[in-house]
């Protein structure tokens, strides 16, 4: 369940598929999001967290679109 004040941007993919940003209505930051190929599926982007106790991720999407620059470390974590 979402709770607070958010407002909502969908967008539809070349495939048809639609996600559903909710951002913050001061900020602007992107709270959450949800995709319509994954029912019941809520992810939260953990970037926007202060909180050194928030839990670790248990995967990570869009590895091929990060910028060179950026490792994705940890255990767990398959490499090329």
């Amino acid at each position: 369940m979402l709770a607070g004040d958010f407002r909502i941007w969908s967008t539809q993919a070349d495939s048809g598929s639609i996600t559903s940003f909710r951002f913050c209505p001061d900020c602007g930051g992107t709270v959450a999001y949800s995709n319509e190929t994954m029912p019941g599926t809520i992810a939260v982007p953990i970037g926007g967290f202060a909180d050194p106790d928030f839990p670790a991720p248990q995967f990570s999407v869009y590895e091929e679109r990060k910028h060179r620059w950026v490792a994705i470390v940890g255990e767990g974590v398959e490499r090329d």
